[in-house]
């Protein structure tokens, strides 16, 4: 009888969805999940008043004409807050994309290369993976006082170290089983291999990379806000409103309690998403 070796890419194509052992993402945290990220980004186009408006007087509780109340300076609060979250989700997704981008780059490179260059990069990229994530967004933050591309920069050097050795994992996985020597074998060039052999089967890994990544993202992104970093103070954001309105917790809690919860539910919505791909892809290649 006669074996042959059928690629993962192959496999996984074959299967159908509703097979058992493999479920989908939940669509409740999904569409949770979208919906918090659509109410961040469109979220400006809805607001009644000017996010940076002093309309009352500080700290007034919630009325007919302040659905959330005002804040620490007399601004209203529902105005910031669906103005608050489109900087800092813009810029946890730029992170995420460049950070994937070097990612998948340097540790498919790392990994189709000898193993002496391959150790060579990852060791390169590990000298970052040492620097503590909040000392690289304070430092270059300080040194670029009200840039944006300064901290998506911060988030993609305390995030693609760990994405690169994700990913060379994966594409040595894939490139160490038999199919892809049997292509080598049969005269496959490299660039075939990676375009229809590595590439693919490395994508539900990439993509779970991905989704943890944009959680930790969020985290740097919402501790500069609450540090006061990035744009100017007047400027609404979902953690420096947090900081902001603290002091006046006594007086109103919704100026700081808003965006703090939107912020615990974003995370934990794509926590959970996150979560329940790495389980679908682990239960893929099982």
């Amino acid at each position: 009888m006669t074996t042959v070796l059928t690629p993962p890419r192959r496999r996984a194509r074959a299967a159908r969805p509703g097979t058992p052992g493999r479920r989908r993402p939940p669509l409740l945290t999904a569409a949770g999940t979208v919906l918090l990220l659509l109410l961040a980004v469109l979220g400006p186009l809805a607001a009644p008043y000017s996010p940076t408006a002093q309309l009352a007087a500080p700290f007034q509780p919630p009325d007919g004409h302040f659905l959330l109340g005002t804040d620490v300076l007399g601004r209203d609060v529902a105005s910031r807050v669906l103005s608050g979250g489109r900087t800092l989700v813009l810029t946890a997704l730029a992170g995420t994309a460049a950070a994937g981008a070097v990612g998948i780059t340097a540790g498919v490179l790392a990994a189709m290369v000898s193993r002496r260059l391959g150790d060579l990069l990852v060791r390169c990229v590990d000298a970052l993976a040492v620097l503590p994530a909040l000392l690289v967004v304070l430092v270059l933050a300080a040194g670029f006082p009200g840039s944006e591309t300064a901290l998506v920069t911060a988030v993609v050097l305390a995030t693609a170290p760990f994405s690169t050795r994700v990913l060379r994992a994966a594409a040595d996985t894939v490139l160490n089983s038999g199919y892809v020597e049997a292509a080598l074998a049969r005269g496959d060039t490299r660039r075939a291999v990676l375009r229809h052999d590595v590439l693919p089967n490395i994508a539900g890994p990439a993509l779970m990379d991905t989704a943890l990544r944009l959680v930790a993202s969020l985290h740097l992104s919402a501790t500069a806000g609450f540090l006061g970093l990035g744009q100017g103070g007047a400027a609404p954001d979902w953690g420096r409103m947090v900081s902001e309105n603290v002091p006046g917790a006594s007086l109103s809690a919704t100026p700081f309690l808003a965006p703090a919860l939107l912020l615990v539910l974003l995370s934990v919505c794509v926590g959970l998403l996150a979560g329940r791909l790495a389980d679908t892809v682990g239960r893929g290649a099982a």
